[in-house]
């Protein structure tokens, strides 16, 4: 998996985010991008914006930015402002070696994420068709990421596999590529080139379909047992600094 077969450099090219659509609100949608759930289906706090408050280019990269701010949106108030992308139906693979380099906020509450959905729901709605979870971290662990698996039949069947790895040294505030390593055999997660997980694919498993790319900062949720956001930890700034993809 050696040639470059896409590439988003944040840093050199500067802010070109044509082959990305941002989100906003707070309710995840269905594919006709109708309103199905509250807290994007995962009890979060935050509201997506598309604001400059929130998503900005630096000489850093691409930030993503958790900020405390009250917003009443249709009689629902949210006290949390943030940022939400995706590439879906502009950019979608199945295999190949995904890199992202990443700068990740510390802070109880904050939850930055790196992960893929299905193009086409070929399976059926999630999570028949699978998700697959480059990164994700919980800011008040600084020094622990996690990859995850979700897929089966429908919900009362649904599997979660995570794995999570403790950093060697430094914590996740500091730039790190984060890699996938996907073949119709196996699924490796990698930190700065160290595979820290392998998960081989078994038959009816749906990891063999093109996925699209989504990178947010969400805050609260279930994914940490709904914890309380440390407030003084905001603003909170994920960074990225470019995404590569070979084959």
């Amino acid at each position: 998996m050696s040639r470059l077969v896409w590439e988003q450099d944040f840093v050199k090219n500067g802010g070109d985010l044509s082959l990305w659509n941002i989100r906003t609100g707070n309710d995840l949608l269905d594919l006709n991008d109708k309103p199905v759930y509250p807290g994007w289906g995962n009890n979060e706090q935050q509201f997506y914006t598309g604001r400059a408050d929130n998503l900005y280019f630096n000489e850093y990269g691409l930030n993503l930015r958790a900020c405390r701010e009250k917003i009443v949106q249709d009689g629902r108030s949210f006290g949390y402002t943030s940022a939400r992308l995706d590439t879906r139906n502009h950019f979608s693979f199945c295999y190949g070696k995904l890199v992202v380099r990443a700068k990740l906020p510390v802070g109880q509450g904050l939850w930055p994420a790196i992960w893929l959905m299905p193009q086409d729901y070929a399976y059926g709605p999630w999570p028949a068709s699978g998700e697959l979870d480059i990164l994700e971290a919980r800011g008040r662990l600084p020094r622990e990421i996690a990859g995850t698996l979700h897929y089966g039949k429908d919900l009362d069947s649904k599997v979660v596999e995570e794995f999570t790895h403790e950093l060697a040294d430094g914590t996740i505030n500091q730039f790190r590529d984060y890699g996938l390593e996907w073949s119709a055999d196996s699924i490796r997660w990698l930190v700065d080139g160290h595979c820290f997980a392998e998960r081989r694919l078994e038959p009816g498993m749906p990891f063999d379909q093109p996925f699209y790319l989504i990178l947010n900062l969400a805050l609260g949720g279930w994914y940490d047992n709904n914890v309380a956001v440390d407030e003084e930890s905001l603003p909170g700034v994920m960074t990225v600094a470019g995404i590569w993809l070979y084959e």
